[in-house]
């Protein structure tokens, strides 16, 4: 029992249980999008531009980052200028340079950088992505034997079978999110790979390609930010009611993160209070942000509902303040679980706990305590003495 209100503890911090969300979160995050525009082949300056299609799959593995699949073409254009293929001969040895039939396959990581910085989802979106690609086409070309050459003629003929390239890109996209569920984006890619028109061009060995696409992309479900994937973990460990978790994803929707907090507040305490006996003291915890030793008004909260429990029952509370090892010298997080229990211990006796019912220790850096997130380990345990 007392660990178990330890644990809903947790989640009465929204924020907090947020960090650790991602474990415990079984949303599916999955997307898919169809988008068009525009490829220009970059050879010495942009070519003559080629229609240009896209479609893909993806999911967010947070609201900060994913991955995702695009499979584009069909067509790039090679401009007859100096360096490429300019001269051409007859029959065979024709070289067609203009929307030439390509496909690709791009594998992309992507990282929301406006949801780093956003206090759930943010509505619009700056993103980037990298990843492999594989350029692949029906045929390439080739040049003709030494011998078939004559002054001032480079020729080409088309060579058989398919060839696959493969290479790299990169890019930038910038998203309105018109629901959780729909977005409308506009991107801009970057590709170096082998030429699709092999020795025709003459950067065959390494050609740049610019794609510039407008994407409607639809999250199946919706996107889940922080505040959603904690009441879902939170749901999923017990530590809140399904109407609770419910309310938590609707309000989510909203955008509205302070009622989110206070769903989260309200239920939890009703918890708390139904787990706690006056006859065997409850425990709790509170928690700590980063190479810091004061209380949030949440924590606050949970302390004055745990004072008014104990001052009336005959055990000395142990008052346990930690440091995150990971983070800090030994030193510094030995000095920083002293601050922490005692801006504790201080806090309980000027709700009226009486101070010998208290006993402090601080057990500097430790290694994750709950639910393997040293970030949790920033915190103060209470409990009865053994």
């Amino acid at each position: 029992m007392k660990l178990k209100v330890i644990a809903l503890s947790i989640a009465l911090a929204a924020g907090t249980l947020a960090a650790n969300a991602q474990t415990a979160y079984k949303g599916n995050d999955v997307f898919v999008g169809i988008g068009g525009g525009i490829i220009s082949v970059y050879n010495g300056g942009f070519n003559t531009p080629s229609v240009y299609g896209n479609i893909m799959v993806g999911k967010y593995i947070t609201p900060v980052w994913g991955v995702r699949g695009v499979i584009g073409g069909p067509f790039q254009t090679l401009d007859k200028k100096d360096g490429n293929a300019t001269n051409f001969g007859a029959n065979n040895e024709i070289f067609s340079a203009k929307n030439k039939l390509f496909g690709e396959i791009n594998l992309d990581g992507i990282i929301n950088f406006s949801n780093i910085f956003a206090e759930d989802l943010a509505k619009f979106d700056v993103y980037g992505f990298v990843g492999p690609t594989v350029n692949f086409s029906s045929v390439g070309t080739e040049f003709v034997n030494a011998a078939q050459q004559t002054a001032g003629k480079m020729l080409v003929r088309e060579a058989e079978g398919l060839r696959a390239r493969v290479g790299a890109t990169a890019g930038l996209g910038f998203g309105y999110n018109f629901t959780n569920a729909f977005e409308l984006a506009l991107e801009g890619r970057f590709g170096i790979t082998p030429s699709v028109f092999g020795d025709a061009s003459q950067y065959r060995k390494g050609e740049g390609t610019g794609r510039v696409t407008l994407n409607a992309i639809w999250t199946i479900g919706g996107k889940h930010g922080k505040f959603a994937r904690a009441a879902a973990a939170a749901a999923a460990a017990g530590y809140l009611s399904k109407e609770a978790a419910d309310a938590l994803a609707r309000d989510y929707a909203a955008k509205n993160p302070k009622i989110v907090e206070k769903v989260v507040e309200k239920e939890v305490i009703k918890e708390v209070e139904k787990y706690i006996n006056k006859e065997i003291p409850a425990s709790t915890a509170v928690f700590f942000e980063l190479d810091k030793a004061v209380l949030s008004q949440k924590d606050k909260a949970r302390l004055q509902i745990f004072a008014e429990e104990i001052k009336d029952i005959d055990a000395v509370i142990s008052v346990a303040g930690y440091a995150d090892k990971k983070t800090g010298s030994v030193k510094r997080n030995q000095v920083l679980s002293e601050q922490r229990a005692k801006v504790v211990f201080d806090y309980l006796v000027s709700l009226g706990v009486p101070a010998d019912k208290l006993e402090t220790s601080a057990n500097g850096g430790v290694d994750p305590i709950f639910f393997n997130n040293d970030v949790l380990s920033r915190t103060v345990i209470l409990r009865p003495k053994k």
